[in-house]
């Protein structure tokens, strides 16, 4: 085991004693490395933190899974669940060598003995779990002691001043500036729709590049907000800038956080004087909007239980910063929760729990599982606020294990799981909850955006999850409306004409353990985390959905204090039936009727949420590296361009002195919604780098 002791020197560091060398070479690791990324890296990340549903290979909550068992076990694991589209296809000894990658990542030491299948010591023996630098950087450790690596430096690192800024008051939030994108997906109501019309159907065609901003590397799905002619955005790696969002300069940066991983998170939030913004670990810290400097930072959750994580940032409130919550899969007694914060402070000020305990609301419908084993129910998705209903609404993703059989729950919904919860802002109390998927089994979770839309004089919110049905409720009461299927799905057989209640089909509920379960769509979605757009003008909501099915395999969990599975089961995909091999699909709908009134399908998936504008254009870009200009009454293409690698993330579109501008990021990473066409169309390559924001307007007149 690793040790801390006081090195002899004048300057006291850490060092680390030695431990016994790992089962396996220096040469295995570096292979396995390369094999890892190649094929693994997009669902469990380049620091191997697991992204959205797929499990971490490295830290707390890998080695309370693994630590206990064998380097055997792990290689047959990964050679049946790896790659999800065609398990066992590398060969064994590219499972060993895997293996070894992920014993060196969590701070075991090579050795002179091969690793191999039939390895049987306990992984707890040789690895830590606690990642070292080298490691990180992609490089086996070695078999001595490390000596100090010097660290990257943290905090503002480059210095600059926002000039002439004005603070983003309660009223300028509920009632945005046009020229400003203030929060993720543009306001309160997550409409992802901006009222400037200076670009339209006839002119968006002579659109121009502007203007390029590199980002760092990594898992990348920003979110960028803009006031008074700043853009404040975040990179992979817990990095925030301040740009001049006219010309692409860097006003300031600051590198926040103890060490560079993580995606880039999916937003920030702007409010007073401060930009607020999260990292993997789930930390808030809270910038000088002028300068970027720390003022404050606050931790989320009980860290002696569990490492959690964030992957999207706040929504601020009438003064508070309310955050979502991810890494909640590890069997404990804290359970997961949505919180508030004071914006001046960082102080929690309130947090309602998404997972129902034993003699709470909600509570009997986990069965007899004691409480300890109730996991899940992350918030991995920036809820949205409705000022005069003074409610605010959250998607909560799936219980965990995915799968009835592992997580030993019953038939009972599992609240609340795969739930729009709608909260009192002020309290965090619940008001009214609807279970869109009541006892979910196969990663089809209901945690995305939740769009709040005005209808001739009814409060409505609409979402949809990876089932891909559409929903509308009233969000006054949560009652049901209506709801529309907007890909093939043969996992409901029906739906309760009152109720909305879904019925699964009957293999569904009675699956157990060895017995694979086919369904469509898959964890890819139907609808993931790139958000829909509501345009007014037409009445009607612009929703990227994805159409594929699978296959999945309930693994054994242990109930044991400490493990649990933020996945436990094996996938295999297939093409969905009816889609001619398109895994991409962009539609529109009505809101009023859900009519379908147009769509686009493509072979390669939409990986960016939906930007519609007063101009009567909706932009959209996706994994074969388009990005384009799509009439909104039509569906018809009027622009395209191709970016540097696949279009990922939030495009968003602001006016600085007249000027209407179009900025969209171009990304990588992001789990199922781009490993599952990976597997299903092969042949749409991008480049596994280029991260970058690109900024387009029209000519400048003479």
């Amino acid at each position: 085991m690793v040790s801390k002791i006081v090195c002899a020197c004048s300057l006291t560091v850490v060092c680390y004693a030695q431990q016994a060398a790992g089962p396996y070479t220096a040469a295995q690791a570096t292979a396995g490395r390369a094999t890892y990324q190649a094929n693994c890296s997009s669902c469990h990340g380049a620091d191997l933190s697991g992204l959205n549903s797929a499990s971490p290979l490295a830290g707390g909550l890998f080695m309370s899974s693994w630590g206990d068992r064998a380097p055997s076990e792990l290689v047959t694991f990964l050679e049946g669940a790896m790659p999800p589209g065609n398990p066992g296809s590398l060969g064994e000894q590219a499972y060993v060598n895997v293996t070894a990658f992920i014993l060196d990542f969590n701070g075991a030491r090579p050795g002179d003995q091969p690793l191999t299948a039939a390895t049987k010591i306990a992984i707890r023996s040789v690895a830590t779990g606690q990642v070292r630098a080298r490691a990180q950087a992609g490089e086996p450790l070695g078999g001595r002691a490390e000596a100090p690596v010097p660290p990257t430096p943290r905090g503002v690192v480059v210095t600059g001043e926002v000039k002439n800024y004005t603070p983003v008051t309660d009223a300028l939030l509920r009632n945005p500036d046009p020229n400003d994108w203030l929060m993720i997906r543009h306001d309160y109501h997550a409409n992802n729709y901006s009222p400037l019309n200076q670009v339209t159907t006839q002119n968006v065609k002579d659109l121009q590049l502007q203007w390029v901003w590199a980002m760092n590397e990594g898992t990348n799905q920003p979110a960028p907000v803009v006031h008074n002619g700043i853009m404040f955005i975040n990179n992979p790696g817990n990095i925030v800038q301040a740009l001049d969002a006219r010309k692409g300069e860097l006003i300031w940066e600051n590198r926040i956080g103890p060490a560079p991983t993580g995606n880039s998170q999916r937003g920030l939030a702007i409010y007073g004087d401060k930009v607020y913004v999260t990292t993997t670990e789930a930390h808030i810290y809270a910038l000088d909007a002028r300068t970027g400097k720390n003022i404050w930072d606050t931790v989320i959750g009980d860290r002696k239980q569990s490492n959690y994580s964030t992957s999207s940032g706040p929504i601020v409130i009438k003064g508070k910063v309310v955050q979502g919550l991810g890494g909640c899969a590890k069997y404990q007694d804290e359970k997961c929760f949505i919180s508030a914060y004071d914006a001046e402070t960082g102080k929690e000020v309130w947090r309602f729990y998404t997972i129902a305990k034993e003699g709470e609301l909600g509570g009997d419908s986990w069965g007899k599982l004691p409480n300890l084993f109730r996991a899940g129910g992350e918030t991995w998705i920036t809820g949205s606020y409705d000022p005069d209903l003074n409610l605010t609404y959250w998607g909560v993703a799936q219980s965990k294990p995915w799968m009835r059989a592992s997580r030993q729950s019953g038939n009972g919904a599992t609240l609340f799981a795969n739930s729009t919860v709608a909260l009192d802002a002020d309290s965090g109390k619940l008001k009214w909850y609807f279970s869109h998927a009541p006892g979910e089994s196969l990663d089809l979770d209901e945690v995305f955006e939740r769009v709040l839309v005005d209808d001739g004089g009814q409060k409505l919110v609409f979402s949809a999850g990876k089932a891909g049905i559409l929903w509308k409720n009233d969000r006054a009461t949560g009652k049901y409306l209506a709801h529309k299927e907007t890909v093939f799905q043969n996992i409901y057989e029906s739906f309760d004409p009152t109720t909305g209640e879904p019925h699964y089909r009957n293999d569904i509920v009675e699956n157990q353990l060895g017995t694979w379960v086919q369904s469509c769509p898959t964890s890819e979605g139907g609808h993931n985390w790139h958000a829909m757009s509501y345009h007014p003008g037409t009445g009607q909501l612009i929703i990227p959905v994805a159409q594929s099915c699978q296959e999945m395999l309930a693994q054994k969990i242990e109930l044991k204090e400490g493990g649990g599975s933020g996945g436990g089961a094996t996938r295999r995909f297939y093409e969905s039936p009816g889609s001619n091999g398109n895994v991409g699909k962009l539609a529109a709908y009505d809101v009023k009727t859900l009519k379908e009134n147009w769509k686009i399908e493509q072979r390669s998936p939409f990986m960016t949420a939906v930007l519609s504008t007063a101009g009567g254009v909706a932009f959209v870009g996706d994994m074969d590296r388009s990005f384009r200009a799509i009439d909104v009454r039509t569906g018809k293409v009027l622009w395209e361009t191709r970016l540097g690698t696949s279009v990922q993330g939030f495009p968003l579109t602001f006016s600085i002195a007249g000027r209407q501008y179009i900025a969209v990021s171009s990304g990588l990473g992001g789990g199922s919604p781009r490993m599952v066409p990976t597997v299903l169309a092969p042949e749409v390559h991008y480049p596994s780098y280029g991260n970058a924001l690109y900024v387009f307007a029209l000519p400048e007149k003479k």
